[in-house]
């Protein structure tokens, strides 16, 4: 009896090790692009709001791959996608340094890299994750999933602050590009499909197809709601990832400081991310994530009305760590709950399109926003009043499973 259970551990931890180095390693290498604005505008000349409009086509751009890549790795394996996302991240990544207009950032961070990192991103990685580890454990591998994305902010930053420093910003980047191939042996971990997985235990029950997964869900009133607070997570996550560092600038303080800012964020996800996932399978999923959008509103209030030094700043950063990414186990969760895991990575993968939206949103309203007024202000209560409301949209989710006919087959 406890033999198998002790030669299953391994093959769990390796899936897992797998899944977050992935995610570790795309989301570090974006979410460390805000601290290259500054210098891409001192070396191009094109402007705050130019060059924020190539990083938040890049957010727009990251969602709109994922449902279909999430379609993809659905029907044919996740192994393929990450492959080619994990190549894509690293090529535009590379090639950012190169790009001196507003269109040559749009194709490099708005196409290739971030369009390489949403193949590479959670709908996939969740959806392998879900397929590849048991029932019981699932709660807990997603938030162990989610925090490598954290640490993977949380390292790069520095790292990527720290070449800046000492060979300049292009070779920061180049180095970034390098660190991301990493993750190519994942492709080989993950590899597999909910198809071939049902045929191999056996299934019977035919599952939906990917049209009728699709009119299913937007039919669901919860799934609408669910989508629509994770379009809020975006529009925080995105201005925050691109603009802190360049509000750190404003208030006068070290660029060092928006660098840890970055990685205090990451940090503290990661303790965020390992609470959700261990919350999950105790709480209602719909409350947590209610919880987690009005404690940002009531974070950004008061960093909006406390003077900015140091020490708040990062004060600031380690509570907004906290609820990060800790969105995304519950709501990865009750996608999962309501429609199963056979077109788990395509119905996720469009509540990630839903927080891209915002995330474009986020961070190019943040450079229209500053040049505006030379402030952020408006931003911020722009945060505070979408956080509430998010916190108020997932009140009236029915957490409930749907009835048995309608739950797509695993």
């Amino acid at each position: 009896m406890n033999d198998p259970i002790r030669r299953a551990a391994p093959a769990v931890a390796l899936v897992l090790l797998a899944a977050a180095g992935t995610f570790a390693l795309t989301m570090g290498a974006r979410q460390s692009m805000g601290l290259f604005l500054g210098p891409i505008n001192s070396a191009t000349g094109l402007g705050i709001a130019s060059i924020s409009l190539a990083f938040a086509f890049g957010q727009l751009w990251w969602g709109l791959t994922q449902p279909f890549a999430g379609m993809v790795a659905d029907r044919i394996g996740a192994g393929r996608v990450l492959l080619a996302g994990v190549l894509l991240v690293a090529l535009g990544t590379a090639l950012i340094p190169f790009m001196t207009s507003t269109a040559g950032l749009v194709l490099a961070i708005g196409v290739l890299a971030a369009g390489g990192a949403g193949m590479a991103g959670p709908s996939v990685l969740m959806s392998a994750t879900m397929r590849l580890v048991p029932l019981e454990k699932r709660g807990l591998a997603t938030g162990i999933v989610n925090a490598g994305g954290s640490f993977g902010q949380f390292v790069f930053a520095p790292i990527a602050q720290g070449i800046t420093a000492v060979a300049g910003w292009a070779a920061s980047l180049q180095s970034l590009a390098l660190i991301t191939l990493l993750a190519l042996p994942a492709a080989w971990v993950l590899r597999g499909s909910h198809a071939a997985a049902a045929a191999a235990a056996g299934a019977t029950a035919k599952p939906l197809s990917t049209g009728e997964a699709i009119r299913q869900a937007f039919a669901d009133r919860s799934y609408r709601l669910l989508a629509a607070g994770f379009f809020v997570c975006g529009f925080h996550v995105a201005f925050i990832a691109t603009h802190l560092p360049g509000v750190v600038a404003s208030c006068q303080l070290p660029p060092a400081v928006g660098a840890w800012a970055l990685a205090v964020i990451g940090l503290f996800n990661i303790v965020g991310s390992f609470a959700m996932g261990w919350a999950v399978g105790r709480w209602r999923m719909k409350s947590l994530l209610s919880l987690v959008y009005a404690t940002r509103a009531l974070a950004v209030l008061a960093f909006l009305l406390a003077p900015k030094t140091e020490a708040v700043v990062l004060l600031f950063a380690a509570v907004m760590g906290l609820t990060f990414l800790s969105t995304v186990p519950p709501t990865a969760g009750l996608v999962a709950k309501f429609f199963g895991p056979a077109n788990m990575a395509t119905l996720f993968g469009f509540v990630m399109l839903a927080h891209q939206v915002g995330g474009f949103l986020g961070a190019w309203l943040g450079g229209k926003a500053f040049e505006a007024s030379g402030n952020y202000d408006w931003m911020w209560i722009a945060d505070i009043l979408l956080a509430a409301g998010a916190a108020l949209v997932h009140l009236p989710i029915r957490e409930n499973a749907l009835p048995p006919r309608a739950v797509v087959a695993a």
